[in-house]
């Protein structure tokens, strides 16, 4: 078979571009592609919801790509464990309550998993706004992460959601646009971003599963951004409570959705 050079751009424009088009209304998009933002969009897609994930950098996993000071295993507790199970990644017991998982072989799941069960994953694009409709975030405002970068004066497009879900890290990307823009108080004890407290592995983990909730009207945060919006420790290189974050936010998501 003779191979033409325009038609392999053509089926990339077209595909890429009809993709594209029908995300532009969903039912949650998801801001962040390490381990909570894809363990919420397995959720919500296995269960058959429209659910869409931004991601500005050119692959995902976040963090859990380099483990701890870039050796890539990662470490999970006994609950966390079972998440892996479910996905088919293979754990170690290192010993009671540790186990130790490759962390290649965790993103690479978790990542294709995700997208086989229904979610649509947009790397290379940030979110530079929100959409804010009677106090309420409608959708988000995105451009190529490129653009971002160079700085160009480029307008940007905009999706329509039900939901969205912060997984951006400590960043906190989402709500620190909202804090910033809307003049109106995020749903924390100070009414606004509390910022992350020192690392406590033991702290962090137990009060991840408390934070992970909605912090402003249609907007639910998870993984590490919710301990830096709610003001609590982070956890450093242990990854459970990421991942269950992430299912926690999917189910709190689709109570809402029913």
């Amino acid at each position: 078979m003779k191979l033409d050079d325009i038609t392999i751009s053509r089926a990339i424009v077209e595909r890429y571009s009809r993709k594209l088009s029908e995300s532009l209304d969903s039912e949650v998009a998801i801001v962040g592609g390490g381990p909570a933002g894809l363990v919420a969009g397995y959720y919500l897609a296995k269960k058959g919801r429209k659910v869409i994930l931004f991601e500005r950098k050119l692959s995902l996993g976040g963090g859990m790509w380099g483990g701890g000071i870039m050796f890539n295993e990662i470490v999970v507790q006994e609950e966390g464990k079972e998440i892996l199970d479910e996905f088919g990644i293979r754990t170690e017991l290192y010993e009671k309550g540790y186990y130790c998982a490759d962390s290649i072989e965790t993103v690479t799941t978790l990542a294709s998993r995700a997208v086989q069960a229904g979610l649509r994953v947009f790397n290379l694009l940030s979110v530079e706004d929100v959409m804010l409709r009677e106090k309420r975030v409608t959708g988000l405002v995105i451009n190529w992460s490129a653009v971002e970068i160079a700085k160009l004066h480029v307008d940007p497009i905009t999706f329509r959601s039900k939901f969205v879900v912060d997984a951006t890290g400590h960043a906190a990307e989402v709500i620190n646009i909202i804090q910033r823009k809307s003049g109106y108080p995020l749903k924390t004890p100070a009414g606004k971003i509390m910022g992350e407290k020192p690392m406590d592995a033991e702290r962090g983990e137990k009060s991840l599963m408390k934070n992970t909730r909605e912090v402003f009207p249609g907007v639910y945060v998870a993984g590490m951004c919710a301990n830096a919006v709610f003001g609590s420790p982070r956890m450093g290189p242990i990854f459970g409570g990421m991942l269950l974050s992430g299912k926690h936010a999917a189910q709190l998501l689709l109570r809402e959705l029913r």
